[in-house]
């Protein structure tokens, strides 16, 4: 484990693996989970990749950052890659994390290779389906969400069947309310509809076709917002691809990046 201490003694959980010169790819997870969600995807990966992963404030062991937006946490991410001695990367964000990407990328284009998003978009979701799933978190605890969360993250076969999803269910339940909520947010309060245009990086758009969160036709709209912009769809998943297509998503990044 290592971490990374901001001002104020705020602690950062994140983990690099691959060798020091191999091409940097750097991961930012969604709402909900911590870094272990991408370790499925990580076995399908070809090695030599430099990894960067990380737990977003307020999730995992990453300490709570309260009122927080999206630029502030993409700094959050800068300064882990200037701690990994990361100077360019691939960034791959998931859901938020294709938020982080974006702020990250308006603060530091010439920090960034290539952007690879997942199941993600310019906006997600409404002030209304924000705040009233904020309200319900904070009367009721995560128990409130969980299972929506669920159906829209991963597909009815998976729910019923892979052995490994009891433990996907617990990380969501276990997250902060605190952390979810700030995050959440933050999510809310973000829009980057009228920067995608300006995005002169190659960007992969990769999409579960059965994603409940951020559904094929919203990231169809936002890869065609990009100048230069893929839009590929993964059949037989939902909005976590790391999770339940992980060797699939692991080749078209690979394909997309290039190999070490």
């Amino acid at each position: 484990m290592h971490c990374l201490t901001l001002g104020g003694g705020r602690a950062l959980h994140y983990r690099v693996d691959g060798p020091p010169d191999g091409p940097a790819l750097v991961l930012s997870n969604s709402l909900g989970t911590d870094f272990r969600i991408w370790a499925p995807m990580l076995a399908h990966l070809p090695p030599g990749y430099r990894i960067l992963r990380y737990d977003t404030a307020g999730h995992g062991l990453s300490d709570l950052a309260g009122a927080r937006s999206i630029a502030d946490h993409a700094e959050d991410l800068l300064a882990l890659m200037d701690r990994a001695g990361i100077a360019r990367a691939t960034l791959v964000g998931l859901s938020v994390g294709g938020l982080i990407a974006q702020a990250l990328y308006r603060a530091a284009p010439a920090r960034v290779d290539r952007l690879v998003f997942c199941d993600t978009a310019h906006r997600i979701g409404t002030d209304d389906v924000w705040n009233a799933r904020i309200e319900a978190i904070e009367r009721d605890g995560m128990g409130a969400v969980a299972e929506a969360t669920l159906e829209r993250w991963f597909t009815a076969p998976f729910r019923e069947t892979a052995a490994d999803f009891p433990l996907w269910r617990t990380m969501l339940l276990r997250t902060p309310v605190a952390g979810y909520c700030d995050l959440g947010r933050a999510i809310r309060d973000a829009d980057f509809t009228d920067a995608c245009a300006g995005i002169a990086v190659p960007a992969l758009c990769v999409c579960g076709a059965e994603d409940g969160s951020t559904p094929p036709a919203l990231m169809r709209d936002f890869a065609a917002r990009m100048p230069d912009a893929r839009y590929v769809e993964l059949p037989e998943c939902g909005h976590i691809p790391c999770v339940e297509q992980p060797a699939h998503l692991a080749g078209e990044i690979a394909a997309f990046a290039g190999a070490p």
